[in-house]
Formats: structure tokens, sequence, C-alpha cells
């Protein structure tokens, strides 16, 4: 016993399951086991044999059928997982829904926006990477020589002197 809580029992003689209550139980989360094992090698199987199955496209990116396998497949483990690990299998039904309908509405969310950003970027990559090609570029040149960003590095400055005179300017040099 704790020397905080003495005047609560063990928790092994709180449950007055009987032994065949006890088989139940253990064989139900076995099952949820070997179901849950079965579901992670057929992913596996698929993620292997992807390209073979024309799954991935040209450039092996994944389809939009092989994205939603593999979300099915999550979605098919994770109601075993709260289900049946977590009891709430067990509850009422208005609990139930109490509990998941949040969770279900974020993760649609979660899921339209990710499939939102994907397909933008997706359909505007060339766009966007020549822009940032060009961007970069830009960005080079002028850090070359910030008032040379037009023309060539080797301009004549107003007072006559060239690029290479001007970094000159001032020091003297050691031999």
């Amino acid at each position: 016993m704790s020397e905080f809580h003495d005047d609560y029992p063990q928790y092994e003689f709180l449950a007055h399951h009987s032994e065949e209550e006890g088989k139940l139980k253990r064989r139900k989360l076995w099952n949820v086991f070997w179901i849950m094992l079965v579901v992670t090698i057929v992913e596996l199987i698929i993620g292997s044999f992807a390209m073979k199955w024309g799954l991935l496209d040209a450039e092996r990116r994944s389809t939009v059928t092989l994205k939603f396998i593999f979300i099915g497949l999550t979605i098919l483990k994770a109601f075993y997982i709260v289900f049946r690990f977590m009891h709430l299998g067990d509850e009422k039904k208005a609990m139930r829904y109490a509990i998941l309908t949040p969770y279900t509405m974020f993760i649609l969310y979660l899921m339209y926006i990710i499939v939102g950003e994907a397909n933008y970027s997706l359909t505007h990559k060339a766009k966007m990477d020549e822009l940032i090609v060009n961007q970069k570029i830009r960005l080079n040149e002028e850090a070359k020589h910030p008032h040379h960003a037009e023309g060539g590095a080797m301009e004549e400055h107003k007072d006559g002197k060239s690029e290479g005179e001007e970094n000159h300017e001032g020091s003297e040099h050691h031999e």
C-alpha cells in the first residue's frame, strides 16, 4: 500500500472478473494485435511493390490512389487502437460521438489544408522554381556590388577609379 493512499485497496483486488471474462478480454486484445500486424504488413508490401503495381508516377511520386490506400489503412489502425486499447468501443454511442467528432473534424480540416498545399506546390512548381532561381541570381549579382546591380563589375566610378582601385584605397600592402 502507498503511504499516501492507505485507504485504497490494491488494483489487483478491484477487478472482479472471472477467469472466463479474463480469457475473453485477452482474446480480444490478441485479435486486435493480429489485425494491426496484418494491416502493417499489407502497408509494407504495398510500399515495396508500389512501383511495379503502377502506384507511383514517372517521377517516383505517389499517386492519389496510393495516398488514399495508406490514409485508409492508417485510419483502420487508429480505429482499432481507439476502440479496443483505449476502450472507447465500450462507451455509449453519444459518448463516442462526443469524443470523436471534434478530432474527426480537425483531422479532416488538416487533410484539406495539406492536400490543397500539396496540389498548389505540384501545379505551380515550374513557375515557382523559375521565380526562385531568378531571384537568387538577382540577389547574388546585387550582393557582389550593390551599386553595380545593372551593369558590369569593372565600370568606372564617378571619381574615375575602377572598382579594383576603389577596394584598395587607403590600405597598405606589406611584403
